[in-house]
């Protein structure tokens, strides 16, 4: 893998006034004063606040500049000098380098709890308490993400193909062996992927490896140049050994090997199957996303002759539940594959009740026709942006009851003011360990009109 030819650095001004260089990769003793939401410890030093990957509140720590900007510096632990009693030794030997797990060495218990924490404190922010503050619901802490995208890299010098995932705060490869968060039917597929790789004649054209489980496990390679004929029956007989779909991408979209194949996932407790294709949204925690759909309609209480609306509906995750509990749902999408699909589903499970329509929920919506009616509730599980202009239109049609799912508790926190000023009360809100040992924050919050 090549190297930089000299460190990037970056330029601040100290309180004293005088210039001095800050280099990515400098080392630097910190003592760490508490943690940031998203589970990093925060240091104070000559004016800069430091946010430390690896890093508890009380510990001494020698720290790696990431990046630098400003008053913050983003480092990572490279040594403990003080321990915090309250740190444990992570699962993973890879913990620290890769940057897909940052809390492996804080307790699942305390990762609940800091969750809830920033939560609490984004709300509070934004001036708003919940009525009542609900019980986390809480997953697996290990062996949960049934989907994984594994970056793939030829070293040209060391003619080694790199398989792993991406390096904290970098494009390196952490060259991980196994994962202990992916779901236990796809480690082992993905432990053989390096041999199998390194195996082929012509490796100088792989991209990158996405991994699924469902009902079918599958695995995508994506390329840049077509395969030799001996490396694709390789990764074929890789496949059938390990009893997984293939899937191929291209220039274009990703093909299935074998006419056929489709991938989908269950939500048993409702009766439901959901196709979808590579590159559709799906929730990685198979168990929590059904638990989060069983609480959101506990929490909505949906009647039989209510008529709901559904927002940022993807798939159908929520639109296809909730038509087996009212008479009409109207269901709503910015990505036009994605309803197809959508619509696909309503149908094989004959769920005629549910109306699908296309709209960017990004922009206005007063000449909508769907947004025109009135509606016993209201669901949405927005992208990390949350939906600025959807709760407007939901509290100019006064809709009695709104349930919202948010995967960004700071925009969440934004929309809730946004509500509440509006006359909304935000009856209840609780986290959705939906990310164990990451420092991401799913939460569900119900507003009622007062």
């Amino acid at each position: 893998m090549s190297r930089p030819k000299a460190p990037k650095t970056l330029r601040f001004q100290p309180a004293g006034g005088e210039s001095k260089s800050l280099p990515v990769g400098k080392k630097q003793v910190l003592s760490i004063e508490r943690l940031a939401h998203d589970g990093r410890g925060i240091a104070f030093l000559d004016g800069r606040t430091w946010f430390v990957s690896g890093a508890l509140p009380g510990e001494q720590v020698q720290a790696q500049v990431l990046a630098a900007r400003s008053k913050v510096v983003e480092a990572q632990t490279v040594a403990i000098q003080t321990s915090s009693p309250e740190r444990i030794t992570p699962e993973c030997q890879w913990a620290g380098q890769c940057g897909g797990c940052t809390l492996q060495h804080i307790s699942h218990a305390q990762q609940i709890s800091m969750k809830q924490a920033n939560l609490a404190e984004q709300l509070s922010r934004e001036g708003v308490t919940p009525v009542a503050w609900a019980e986390p619901l809480v997953g697996p802490a290990f062996a949960y993400r049934r989907r994984a995208r594994i970056a793939l890299r030829y070293d040209v010098r060391q003619k080694h193909v790199e398989v792993g995932f991406r390096g904290l705060a970098s494009n390196a490869i952490v060259e991980v062996k196994n994962c202990v968060i992916l779901v236990a039917d796809l480690q082992p597929v993905f432990a053989g992927l390096s041999a199998l790789f390194n195996g082929f004649k012509q490796p100088q054209g792989l991209g990158e490896v996405e991994l699924f489980s469902g009902r079918s496990n599958a695995l995508l390679l994506r390329y840049t140049q077509a395969l030799h004929e001996d490396d694709l029956q390789q990764l074929r007989a890789y496949c059938a050994e390990h009893q997984v779909q293939l899937w191929l991408q291209g220039k274009g979209q990703p093909q299935a090997d074998q006419a056929g194949q489709t991938l989908s996932y269950s939500l048993t407790q409702f009766a439901l199957d959901i196709t979808y294709q590579p590159g559709d949204f799906v929730q990685v925690n198979a168990q929590m996303n059904e638990a989060m759909i069983a609480q959101a309609l506990e929490w909505l209480a949906p009647q039989a002759d209510q008529r709901v609306l559904d927002l940022f509906c993807g798939l159908g995750n929520f639109a296809l539940p909730l038509a087996k509990y009212v008479d009409q749902v109207i269901a709503v999408e910015g990505v036009d594959s994605m309803l197809v699909r959508a619509r696909a589903n309503a149908a094989a499970h004959q769920l005629n009740n549910v109306q699908f329509y296309h709209s960017d929920l990004t922009q206005p919506l007063h000449d909508k026709e769907w947004a025109k009616s009135a509606f016993a509730a209201a669901l949405l599980d927005p992208p990390r942006e949350g939906a600025q202009v959807v709760v407007e239109r939901l509290a100019k049609l006064k809709v009695p009851r709104i349930l919202y799912v948010s995967c960004n508790p700071a925009t969440l926190a934004r929309d809730a003011a946004l509500l509440t000023a509006r006359g909304y009360r935000l009856q209840k809100a609780g986290i959705l360990d939906m990310f164990a040992q990451t420092g991401h924050t799913e939460a569900m919050a119900l507003f009622v009109k007062k």
